[in-house]
């Protein structure tokens, strides 16, 4: 891990850009973080649209878990951003794109052509992202992820065991194989559902939840589209990290 550069945010938090390999990543650690006193880390996930248009959005999502005393962390996915182009991730998504303007069910063959290679890729460079940062002196575990794309926190919980609880947003389209690995994940979740997203599938939200085989789990269902989200259901997902990683 290389940090490119740094700066101190308004409210204390630092703000560390880094590169892993070709990856970049984004590191942000609260005021009093530092070797004497670690603190625990979570996973930013999003979507692929790339760091800087999401950039906004992780800020505010990383100010408000350091004030919570987190260290949060992001890494580029493949394809997007600055990376290399990836072909069959941009047909993937030009068929997508036409199912969903010709108002045509999106077919099973479309979503695991967008999204199976990308859990294949993205999961060890999160894994590779998680041993640099666990290797820092201010930051100590224990770890959460929290966001999507849902199929990757599906695979980081059933593979990555320093993972110990996850947030994650019921948004993305899941492909079927995704719910056999679901029935394997039996950490904490607190999953987050907007009840009328126009791009997402409510009853295989309903039926991955359904499918989880965690002992708690929590499914927070608030009206309104994709970037509809009460800004309360931040606060819960908050206090769901606070419980299990302080």
């Amino acid at each position: 891990m290389r940090f490119t550069s740094e700066q101190r945010l308004d409210d204390g938090v630092v703000e560390r850009e880094f590169t892993l390999g070709e990856i970049p990543g984004i590191l942000w650690t609260p005021a009093s973080a530092s070797a004497s006193a670690p603190v625990p880390l979570i996973l930013l996930g999003h979507p692929p649209l790339g760091l800087r248009k999401m950039y906004p959005r992780l800020v505010a999502r990383a100010r408000h878990s350091a004030a919570d005393g987190f260290a949060t962390a992001t890494i580029e996915l493949p394809g997007s951003g600055d990376r290399p182009r990836w072909p069959a991730a941009e047909q993937a998504r030009a068929d997508l794109r036409r199912a969903m303007d010709a108002g045509e069910p999106v077919s099973d063959e479309i979503v695991d052509a967008l999204i199976l290679p990308l859990v294949e890729k993205a999961v060890p460079e999160w894994q590779a992202a998680l041993d640099a940062l666990l290797s820092l002196p201010e930051i100590g575990g224990p770890v959460g992820y929290s966001g999507g794309v849902i199929s990757i926190g599906i695979r980081l919980a059933v593979v990555e065991p320093r993972i110990v609880a996850a947030g994650f947003f019921a948004g993305s389209f899941v492909p079927r194989a995704m719910f056999e690995e679901a029935r394997q994940v039996t950490i904490p979740l607190h999953v987050l559902l907007q009840w009328d997203d126009e791009g997402n599938d409510r009853q295989a939200a309903l039926d991955l939840f359904d499918a989880f085989s965690s002992k708690e789990k929590s499914l927070h269902a608030n009206m309104g589209g994709h970037t509809g989200v009460p800004q309360y259901a931040g606060d819960a997902a908050a206090q769901f990290f606070t419980r299990h990683l302080k």
